[in-house]
């Protein structure tokens, strides 16, 4: 017991480590995001320009971006990733038996019965019921283990170290959001900026250290977007196809195969599953997404992903 004790100490003390390291490139970002409002406000906004009307206009449109990217960035990192539900675990008796099991066939068919009644529709590439041994869950369609995070997250996308979060059902829209609006922020730092980074250049405006803040200023908010714009051009190729991250790099498999187009309905209604059916919410950083995370729409393999959706149901138990 004393041993085991010793074992557990710096297991846990190696985990409270992680999970703080984990935290490093959240301030990082918060760190650049906090300069960028003070280089921009005060060293341009405020000290270097001199028209009125010029500081007004560019004060009011900063803080639109500023404050949506703030919201959706907090709504994604702070949003909990959604679990499968209660339902998905094996009840104790079946779990027992699975656990003392050590033949994989018999197992298999403990969990078959067990998956009777759940709406799944995909499979591991070898046909049988996705079940993690970690969480001890069931698997729903479209969910996986994050090692991360160290649990199921239902239609995980992938998992993000610049929000320490796992991306998933619960927050998608907020990160697709996220990406949107930080784009927008360093574009209208970089549009906005740029007259007086050439001024500042060539010399046309005295040499003041707000100088050296627009200069850095100008090629942070350039770089990002760079990147960002990337990241984002993926993720909405994503949507309008209805995949996850993984789903892309790994086709889900169904009873008759795999299929990378699945879960794809058509383009209109691969939009509406992540932001919902009302339009007017669909730029704000509030939860509108489709379903409840462990049933998808699917349609038949192999037609054309513009027609009607069809259920596909998981075949019998095998004894």
């Amino acid at each position: 017991m004393l041993f085991q004790g010793r074992k557990m100490a710096p297991t846990h003390v190696l985990r409270c480590c992680q999970r703080g390291l984990a935290w490093i490139p959240v301030i990082f970002i918060s760190l650049v995001v906090c300069w960028s409002y003070y280089a921009y406000v005060v060293e341009l906004c405020i000290l270097t320009i001199r028209s009125i009307g010029e500081k007004i206009i560019y004060l009011v449109f900063f803080h639109l971006s500023f404050g949506m990217f703030v919201w959706s960035y907090v709504k994604t990192i702070f949003s909990k990733p959604a679990n499968p539900s209660n339902e998905f675990c094996l009840p104790k008796a079946e779990k027992e038996r699975y656990e003392k099991e050590e033949k994989p066939e018999f197992q298999q068919e403990i969990l078959w019965r067990a998956a009777t009644n759940l709406p799944l529709y995909t499979r591991t590439g070898t046909g049988a019921v996705r079940y993690c041994d970690r969480c001890q869950v069931i698997k729903p369609d479209r969910c996986h283990h994050c090692s991360a995070c160290d649990m199921c997250v239902l239609k995980m996308d992938h998992h993000c170290p610049w929000v320490n979060n796992c991306v998933g059902f619960s927050n998608y829209k907020f990160f697709i959001l996220f990406l949107a609006y930080s784009l927008v922020y360093c574009l209208f730092i970089a549009a906005t900026v740029l007259q007086y980074f050439i001024k500042f250049w060539t010399n046309e405006l005295e040499d003041t250290r707000a100088k050296f803040h627009v200069l850095f200023l100008f090629f942070v908010a350039a770089m990002f977007c760079i990147s960002i714009l990337s990241l984002f051009s993926y993720h909405l190729w994503l949507v309008g196809k209805n995949r996850s991250t993984i789903e892309a790099f790994r086709a889900p498999v169904f009873r008759t195969g795999s299929d990378k187009n699945g879960f794809s309905l058509g383009f209109r209604k691969n939009i509406v599953q992540v932001f919902g059916d009302q339009k007017k919410y669909w730029l704000l950083p509030v939860f509108t997404s489709q379903g409840d995370g462990m049933t998808f729409p699917t349609r038949l393999v192999n037609i054309d992903p513009e027609q009607a959706p069809v259920t596909l149901y998981p075949e019998p138990s095998k004894r």
